[in-house]
Order: C-alpha cells, then structure tokens, then sequence
C-alpha cells in the first residue's frame, strides 16, 4: 500500500447527535478535515457526489478550497456521475480548480449509480442520443471528457473577437498539463475495469461491485483488478496504472471507539439488488482491536492488489473524531501491514 486517503460521503441533517447539520456545516468542516489530514500524515482527500440529496454535490468549489488552504494532500473525488455533467465545462471548473491545488486534483468519475430521484439528469437537461441507454451517455460523456483535458485547440476562432486570440483553434481555458493523466474511473464490474485502462483511467473500486462469481467480495474485487492491470499493461501506457479501494475500518482504541462501532454487525459481505436487474455485492465493514484488525486486513485480497486505500468516515461525527479515527488507522494498524 502506497497511500491511505479518506473518502466522506457529506452528509448532514437537522439531528441532534449530528455535528453537521446544515450543508454549510458540512461544507466547511470537509475543508478542516483535509487540512487537519494533511497535517496528521494522510495522503488524499477524497469526496462523494450526489445531486438531490442532503450530500455533497457540485465538487469543484470545495475542492478549489482545501487547495488553497493545503500544500500536499492529494484532492480527489468518488465518483462524478458524469450523466450530469456539461463534459465542457466540467473541464474548466477541474482546470481551474487544479491550478489551484497545484496540480494534486485526482478525479473520480463514473457513469453513476442508482439515485435519489428517477432518471435524475433529465432534470439538469441531458437526454441519452438515440440508440443509447444512460450509462452509454455517461460514458460517452466521460470520452469527451478526458479527449478536451488534452489541451487540444477544437473551437473555430471568432475573426471579430474581444480580446485578441492565439493562431490556430481555440482549446477550452484553464488548461492544467497533466490532469488528463489524473483521471480515475469508478468500475462497478469487471467489463468497465478493463474499459478505464483501455482509455487510460486509473480504476477506483468500492465497497460494492456487481456479483459476477458468487466469490466473496474481497476475492472478486481482486479478480477485478488483476483484469484492469493486465488490460493496461496491454493498452501499452506509458505510465504505472494506479488502483483505490474503499473500505470502511474502525481501530478500537478507547471506549468512544467501542461505543460508535464496538457492535459493528457489517462484519460479513451481503447481497443485494443495486438496480432492478443488477445483483450486486456489498464488501463488509471492519471494526476490532489493532492487532485483530491487522490480521484480518492481511487476508483482504484487493487491499493487496491496491496501491491507494480510501477510508470512509462517518463524517457526521464531527472533524475532531474523524481526525482521531484516521489517526488511529495510521499509528495503530499501517505499521504492522507495512503500509507505514
């Protein structure tokens, strides 16, 4: 394991036990929880999107501020449901906001999941082309996407412009050299994880993925990933592929630790209809002592084959819990499976 992150789904809600009940509450303490993750050691910051619900949605603001305010942490996402997305000035928003950063965005997108509301990118103006379903068009998207990161000039230039114009056509602004490259795909099977290295994505694999063997999750998410290398080692890119696996662990270090997930019941993969016809599998939480938490994540064949861990948090919790969750993953277990 090369780098451990945090991925915060950004929830909030009007509850008492909430430390986020606004999304202003949960705006500004995901932008201390990257700062203060910088400052414990921590290599990424990572965020879910989510349009129509009480969770973090438009990305590039927030990630433009915890890139003003952080120095090295990587920025990233998991995922951008790209059948949302204007492709276009998607790219102008992730130029403008890895200038920022200094170039440490790492992009999550994806073709997107079930949502909150039916056929939710019909409301902000997309309509899949004719022939095509709505993971085709986010797909499509996500092509368009990553050809415009390319710096390319496409547009025909105005003769009468405003402001003079370089020779030749014109490329969308800001351009971030090297962002192309930064680009991961969230593949829920093995077909899609071969597709992201075929295009040159790096490949984000999460907590689920459809059932395609029947195999325990850890096991078919290894299978998924050993297919994305080979697939990329064949596409001939000229750079190391990278792979991020989620996981949801809890070191139990004091009696906080034992009340909040002490009784975990996640403790086995479960089973489940993520679309109406897509039996999916859920990978299962872990939660135990240092030591039996160590020995247990030795055995998860995927975190063997990942060179990034995110870590989900219950960020609902407040900034000062997660800060010691976190810590405690680093000072407690990295060492003793050598990721530290």
């Amino acid at each position: 394991m090369k780098k451990i992150g945090f991925l915060s789904f950004g929830h909030w809600s009007n509850h008492p036990a909430y430390s986020t009940r606004t999304a202003g509450d949960t705006l500004l303490q995901s932008i201390d929880l990257a700062v203060a993750a910088e400052e414990i050691g921590l290599d990424g910051a990572y965020f879910r999107v989510h349009h129509f619900a009480a969770q973090l949605a438009s990305p590039f603001p927030l990630l433009s501020a915890i890139g003003a305010k952080t120095n090295k942490i990587e920025i990233g996402t998991g995922v951008i449901d790209m059948r949302y997305e204007n492709p276009l000035y998607m790219v102008e928003d992730a130029g403008a906001a890895d200038l920022i950063s200094g170039g440490r965005l790492q992009l999550g997108i994806s073709r997107g999941s079930p949502e909150q509301v039916i056929d939710g990118w019909r409301y902000f103006g997309y309509e899949p082309a004719e022939g095509e379903n709505d993971a085709d068009m986010g797909r499509r998207k996500a092509l368009e996407f990553l050809d415009k990161l390319k710096g390319i000039g496409f547009a025909q230039p105005n003769p009468y412009p405003m402001f003079p114009n370089p020779a030749g056509l014109l490329r969308l602004e800001p351009h971030s050299e090297g962002l192309r490259e930064r680009i991961w795909w969230g593949a829920a099977s093995n077909a899609t994880a071969v597709w992201a290295a075929e295009n040159g994505m790096y490949l984000q694999s999460s907590t689920l993925k459809y059932d395609e063997s029947g195999k325990p999750f850890h096991v078919q998410q290894a299978e998924q990933i050993r297919l994305y290398k080979e697939a990329w080692k064949k596409a001939g890119h000229q750079r190391e592929p990278r792979v991020s696996v989620s996981r949801s662990i809890f070191a139990l270090v004091n009696d906080q630790d034992r009340y909040f997930f002490g009784q975990e019941a996640d403790r086995a993969d479960k089973i489940g209809m993520i679309e109406q016809d897509k039996r999916a599998i859920f990978g299962r939480s872990y939660a135990a002592e240092p030591d039996q938490l160590i020995k247990e994540l030795a055995e998860d064949e995927a975190i063997q084959e990942a060179d990034t861990l995110l870590l989900t948090i219950p960020n609902t919790l407040g900034v000062d819990y997660n800060v010691h969750v976190l810590s405690a993953i680093l000072e407690h277990v990295a060492p003793g499976l050598g990721w530290r």
